[in-house]
């Protein structure tokens, strides 16, 4: 007896199911917890600590463009968008050079 390809992957797709329902309940159960909580915030804090620096020298290195995009969607929730592009050309092609705008 051989089992087909898509009576393999009909299978395959069955058990994730089945795992990814089992995951969910379980942490429908834990989610509330006091040391669940306090474990995850734990977590979080030290990922917070190691990560400190990478964070501060990414938003260094992206502060223009952070700064430009910024502004960009200020003017544009304003509806002033040629005022914009008149007054800041250099942050006009900061963000094309992103390829945020066209």
């Amino acid at each position: 007896m051989t089992i087909t390809d898509t009576e393999r992957i009909a299978r395959i797709l069955k058990q994730y199911e089945k795992k990814r329902e089992k995951e969910k309940e379980r942490y429908e159960l834990i989610k509330d917890t006091e040391d669940f909580k306090n474990k995850n915030r734990q977590r979080a804090k030290n990922h917070y600590e190691q990560n400190k620096d990478k964070k501060r020298e990414k938003y260094a290195n992206n502060k223009e463009y952070l700064n430009a995009r910024s502004q960009y969607y200020y003017y544009k929730k304003t509806d002033r968008l040629d005022i914009f592009k008149e007054k800041y050309p250099n942050k006009i092609e900061i963000l094309q050079s992103k390829n945020m705008i066209i």
